[in-house]
């Protein structure tokens, strides 16, 4: 990858709007920052420049989302479902059809607000489910290893909870700390940085500060609804990217 300065300007400006998910509804939403890296650089090396990014995104938000911020009955379940997901996901890494996978969890993700439309657009409230929570860390594990999609499986047992936004934002926000600290070691030895790497890593930590302090001073501008009305506009941008990632790698 040649470092020049559209590519330094691009990978900031995407590494900002990924600070600025984390900092406004506690992660999850990497993906829609990844478009912007993949004009400057191949998924892949996006990957591995994202990986170490996220574990300094997560340690900066700890100052805003603290552990009174956090749903510890669902991260006791949903956590260690996701370690064991994202060593299936490192496992199967080279043999997973992307694509496929791509596909598959953009229609479960679109039908997931779909569903949440017909019920009438609001913040509804579920019983817990152990089942669930496993599944969704398990799946979100694979997804996240796999192309760091991992919020829309975390995203479809969480809202229907009725969480508080704080609680919501910061149990997001812990569980990925989790799973970007476990899958970076597996992604840098996937990827292998090259030495401009490492420079644009280090460029892009300045980014991360204001973004994260801009996120989360729009998290407190919003109210509960209008909070989870934007997690459940940015799943359906995230299944349409997730969507035509699929189908157009079909196309090539």
């Amino acid at each position: 990858m040649e470092l020049t300065v559209v590519t330094i300007l691009v990978a900031f400006a995407g590494v900002f709007l990924i600070a600025f998910m984390r900092g406004a509804f506690g992660g999850g939403f990497a993906i829609i920052g990844i478009p912007l890296l993949s004009l400057v650089m191949d998924p892949v090396t996006a990957g591995g420049l994202l990986a170490p990014l996220f574990i300094a995104m997560d340690l900066y938000a700890l100052r805003y989302w603290k552990p009174s911020t956090w749903s510890k009955p669902d991260l006791v379940v949903l956590v260690p479902a996701l370690v064991i997901g994202i060593g299936c996901g490192y496992l199967l890494f080279r043999v997973l059809d992307h694509r496929a996978i791509a596909i598959m969890m953009a229609i479960i993700t679109l039908a997931f607000v779909a569903l949440w439309l017909l019920r009438g657009a609001d913040v509804t409230t579920q019983p817990r489910s152990t089942p669930k929570a496993i599944a969704a860390g398990f799946t979100s594990g694979i997804t996240t290893m796999v192309a760091h999609s991992g919020g829309p499986p975390l995203a479809m047992y969480l809202l229907p909870l009725g969480l508080s936004k704080a609680i919501y934002a910061g149990t997001t926000s812990m569980f990925f700390t989790v799973g970007n600290a476990i899958k970076a070691v597996p992604w840098l030895l996937i990827v292998k940085p090259t030495e401009n790497v490492w420079i644009l890593m280090g460029i892009c930590l300045f980014a991360i500060p204001p973004g994260i302090w801009v996120g989360w001073r729009l998290h407190g501008a919003l109210d509960q609804r209008q909070i989870y009305r934007a997690c459940y506009g940015l799943l359906t941008v995230t299944a349409m990217k997730l969507l035509w990632d699929g189908v157009s790698g079909y196309l090539v």
